[in-house]
């Protein structure tokens, strides 16, 4: 995904599709995974989004960004992640470096919270 690889996802996830897209300023890279649960019926595993955009200084202005993105609260993702993130119940974000978060999100609950923390530590950012 653009200049970030995943070192750990959870098995049986569904096929999976990318999206680019801008908002705000912000560049995404967008990856879902998606498993068939009926005939004609798709639900979402797993989503990771890769952000890029000068909003992203520092962790404080990635969440407050994050906020209006999502159209949340201010009570919205408080809780501490590592040194440069934020967790809810089902979401990770994390400021890679100045310029490019990350954010990975499970909707459904269809994943262990334990996996989302692995996939979020594991990203890792290539070498230019």
């Amino acid at each position: 995904m653009g200049r970030l690889t995943f070192t750990y996802l959870p098995s049986g996830l569904g096929q999976k599709s990318d999206f680019e897209f801008e908002w705000g300023g912000v560049k995404f890279t967008q990856r879902v995974w998606e498993s068939q649960v009926e005939e004609g019926v798709w639900r979402v595993d797993l989503q990771v989004q890769v952000m890029r955009g000068e909003v992203f200084s520092d962790k404080k202005s990635m969440r407050e960004f994050l906020i209006r993105y999502h159209e949340k609260d201010d009570g919205w993702l408080t809780a501490p992640f590592g040194d440069d993130g934020f967790a809810g119940d089902r979401e990770i974000v994390l400021l890679i470096e100045p310029g490019l978060a990350a954010e990975v999100k499970d909707p459904f609950g269809r994943q262990d919270r334990t996996d989302l923390e692995h996939i979020a530590t594991g990203l890792r950012l290539l070498e230019r």
